[in-house]
């Protein structure tokens, strides 16, 4: 913690450009098994600690239309016990070494992370292998069932019964048209959880869960040479399986302003703004979260200063460059005080946008920035295991790009910006005649 403390003083101290930049060095060894398992090893003696981090490159994004949920649900059934780890035997035997895990699915990912001990490694890659090659060996229609409704809870509880919980699925309804692979939310509707079939999960899993769309991370207090003999040991018997086909994605645009108002139990309006932006990594996509920074970055940013200190009109403010593999959006989200509309808000909103696109940030706004992703890169590299961990990141990289070590480059794009570049990006990516509106109001009492 204190080296990248002492890295923050020094970027607020010293203004970002003139600084030489901090290379990042995370050394790795990377391999492929004969059945087309990545393997990634990373060495790192801070803490006799070890993690094991899978991502199966499979997410929502690879559903189809009327059966969607099926990757959330597989995020619950691989703890549910495997061939030759019974059902409860996952997390009672790593709790008993002391470790522990999770999981998480997103539109183009699922991920496994477990943290044990680093006496416990091979304990975690024997878990890990065994629910990737013989989860079916154990998975009946009954434990799928059981989960099925468990994730149909989950379901009500973040989305149906939480404030302002539909606004994500509608925004998704509305940005992407139907078919498109992010138009659906990642937990599924509720009907094609409730309609699918044992033989569609199984058939999912079939396709989508084998070593070829995998990469493993092992990271941590590790001897290399041995760790890659556990790797094979126990992730060398598990079948091979034919690639998934490539998708047809179909297109997605803005042409007009899309609007809708829907209603919730909830005691004040909130204005979502969204639009269709560039993907992960691609030009433009770090200076949107730099243009998403400035406006509403903390409470010095542009948007909350006006609308929640100076105007008083909103209780909070958020704008956000959501980026991913397909397709990225950009939002901004704030909720109104008592007694103040969506419209106000939009009216302030539409003026601080407008004047980033015709007048560039200020050098000051754009170091902030910078300093601050810098500090977060910093940060990260602190934690080997869970999410975002070093493990984490390596994984993400190589499945977004392809490279394990692309934190420089990842770096690079942020401190490479100028103020023109983002007064450029707000100006062709943020356009106020194409975009949705999305205003979430109060339930009128009866």
């Amino acid at each position: 913690m204190k080296r990248a403390v002492s890295l923050l003083v020094l970027a607020l101290a010293t203004p970002a450009f003139a600084q030489t930049p901090q290379r990042i060095e995370i050394p790795y060894t990377q391999f492929t098994l004969p059945n087309g398992l990545r393997v990634i090893l990373h060495e790192d003696h801070t803490v006799p600690m070890a993690t094991v981090n899978m991502w199966y490159h499979v997410g929502s994004a690879r559903e189809l239309p009327r059966r969607t949920g099926f990757a959330h649900l597989f995020e619950h059934l691989m703890f549910m016990g495997s061939g030759h780890v019974k059902p409860g035997q996952f997390d009672e035997w790593l709790e008993a070494s002391g470790g522990d895990n999770n999981g998480s699915t997103e539109t183009d990912r699922t991920n496994y992370w477990i943290n044990v001990p680093a006496t416990s490694l091979e304990l975690a890659l024997f878990l890990e292998s065994d629910r990737m090659g013989y989860l079916l060996d154990t998975m009946t229609p009954k434990t799928v069932d059981a989960q099925r409704d468990v994730v149909k809870n989950e379901r009500r509880q973040s989305v149906e019964n939480r404030p302002y919980g539909t606004a994500d699925v509608v925004l998704g309804e509305m940005l992407y048209p139907e078919g498109h692979p992010y138009h659906w939310p990642v937990i599924g509707y509720m009907d094609d959880l409730t309609a699918a079939s044992y033989d569609d999960v199984v058939a999912f899993f079939r396709k989508y869960y084998a070593p070829s769309n995998a990469s493993l991370v092992v990271a941590g207090d590790l001897d290399l040479a041995k760790t890659r003999t556990l790797v094979e040991k126990w992730f060398s018997d598990v079948k091979p399986a034919a690639p998934p086909e490539p998708v047809t994605i179909p297109g997605a645009a803005l042409t007009k302003v899309e609007k809708k108002t829907i209603t919730d139990r909830v005691q004040l309006p909130r204005l979502y703004d969204a639009w269709l932006t560039p993907r992960h990594f691609e030009p433009g996509d770090a200076a949107l979260d730099m243009v998403a920074d400035i406006l509403a970055g903390g409470k010095n940013s542009r948007l909350y200063k006006r609308l929640v200190y100076d105007l008083q009109i909103a209780q909070d403010v958020s704008a956000f460059q959501a980026s991913a593999a397909l397709s990225s959006s950009f939002q901004v989200v704030a909720t109104a005080r008592p007694g103040h509309t969506a419209a106000e808000l939009q009216k302030v909103i539409d003026e601080e946008i407008q004047k980033l696109q015709n007048e560039a940030p200020t050098e000051h706004e754009l170091e902030r920035s910078v300093n601050q992703i810098e500090s977060s890169f910093y940060n990260r590299m602190e934690r080997v295991g869970g999410f975002g961990g070093k493990a984490d990141q390596l994984n993400g990289y190589y499945t977004a790009t392809g490279d394990p070590d692309f934190f420089n480059e990842d770096l690079a794009r942020y401190r490479a910006l100028s103020v023109s570049d983002v007064r450029a990006a707000a100006a062709q990516f943020l356009p106020l005649d194409r975009r949705v509106e999305l205003t979430v109001e109060p339930e009128k009492k009866p």
